[in-house]
């Protein structure tokens, strides 16, 4: 089995390294090919991860190499992990809309929206080229704003599916919390990628027992202490929301905290450089502690746990994935994205039926929905007008000054990453 990782440069390859490492049984790799332009960077990473599959006894080979075409061809399944732009990019999309009021986020509002614009037709043109060398290929997109991305490439006719780590990371901790293992917890999970609440946890599958009720009753102030949000809004609303509905819960309140403080893409490019020092380490042969702290916890497992059920041949498993909607929200159009449970094998996902959504939050999916077929539309189109009623759709920007404030910005900020500008 062969797998490539587009964007095999980035500081958190190890992670996923360490995984297929630990995983080997569930996923037999004969051959991993990690691709990415920036070569020294490359290089390094590539070391590690050879030192990584040494030690823990893995026969696969480790390749690298920055010829994209080459590196894809023959492969089973091609992992695309990239950040176009890289940390500077980040750092940008994290700041201007700071000087418009709003949120700055590199997934949600008007950063998410810069970042979209920037990837989306870099993640098809490299679709196109793994379609031509290997067209049997699954594309599995880690690449952010995964719903946006993973759409895309299904109206494309791409064989993909969108992974985020949010649902795994609920997963462990209510476990943990229950003190149960996570293969016996059930998350009805429901929602857009990085627009999902809890609406239930059950244990050992769809139609087992709730355990919600119990868990907020013991553990609502841990679990609103990781969300950053008062536990009243939890006693509230009945459900876990995810971390990223605090931009909308909290907005004003996230505006100030991010004025006021570092951004996070200068704590990860700092942190980036302290992982590049200790990657050229060669005693190094695992995942240093601090890339536990660079984000995307247990982001391996569910890689691992995908490309398992989309090319092994031992049945299908159901896993969080973000895939067509095909009628699984009834309120949405068939062609949205949506990130729900969903039974996966070698043909691709198909979504369990999903729990109702309450109005509350129906409203802000359907909003948010629109955002996105007008994000898509101008990341793929382009043109000023484009982006403008994009971000004049996105709920938390909506005012017809801040969207054209907003519109100039990132235009300013992107020029040398939007081709039709």
């Amino acid at each position: 089995m062969k797998l490539a990782v587009v964007g095999g440069g980035s500081t958190y390859t190890p992670e996923l390294i360490d995984g297929f490492a630990r995983l080997r049984d569930s996923l037999p790799i004969s051959e991993l090919v990690l691709i990415d332009p920036a070569a020294g960077r490359l290089e390094l990473i590539g070391g590690l991860a050879r030192r990584i599959f040494a030690r823990q006894g893995h026969p696969g080979r480790i390749t690298t190499t920055s010829d994209l075409d080459a590196g894809v061809e023959g492969a089973d399944a091609v992992l695309i992990q990239l950040r176009v732009g890289g940390q500077a990019a980040r750092l940008q999309d994290e700041t201007w809309p700071l000087e418009c009021g709003c949120v700055g986020q590199e997934t949600t509002g008007a950063g998410g929206l810069a970042k979209a614009l920037r990837t989306v037709p870099v993640v098809l043109d490299i679709a196109e080229r793994v379609r031509r060398a290997s067209p049997d290929a699954w594309i599995i997109d880690f690449t952010n704003p995964v719903g946006i991305v993973t759409r895309a490439l299904l109206q494309a006719g791409h064989k993909a599916v969108g992974l985020c780590n949010v649902a795994i990371g609920f997963q462990r901790k209510f476990a943990a919390l229950l003190d149960l293992a996570p293969a016996d917890l059930h998350l009805d999970h429901v929602g857009l990628n990085h627009l999902t609440w809890e609406l239930g946890v059950r244990r050992g599958g769809p139609d087992g027992e709730d355990l919600l009720p119990r868990l907020l009753a013991d553990h609502a102030d841990a679990i609103a202490g990781d969300l950053h949000l008062p536990r009243a809004v939890l006693d509230r609303l009945g459900v876990v929301p995810s971390y990223y509905l605090r931009y909308f819960y909290a907005h004003d309140e996230v505006v100030r905290e991010l004025g006021s403080k570092p951004s996070r893409a200068a704590e990860v490019a700092a942190m980036e450089r302290e992982l590049l020092a200790l990657y050229g380490d060669p005693a190094l042969d695992e995942k240093p502690a601090l890339l536990a702290k660079r984000g995307g916890a247990f982001y391996s497992e569910a890689a691992v746990d995908l490309a398992a059920s989309l090319l092994g041949d031992g049945g299908a498993a159901v896993q969080v994935v973000n895939t067509r909607n095909d009628g699984t929200l009834p309120f949405l159009p068939d062609d949205a994205v949506v990130e729900v449970q969903a039974r996966v094998d070698g043909s691709g996902p198909v979504p369990l039926a999903a729990p109702r959504l309450d109005p509350l939050y129906a409203g802000l999916v359907a909003h948010v929905t629109a955002y996105e077929d007008l994000a898509l539309d101008a990341a793929v189109r382009g043109g000023r007008e484009r982006v403008f009623h994009a971000l004049l759709a996105h709920p938390l920007v909506g005012q017809f000054d801040r969207a054209e404030a907003l519109t100039d910005r990132l235009l300013a900020h992107n020029k040398e990453h939007l081709a039709w500008l």
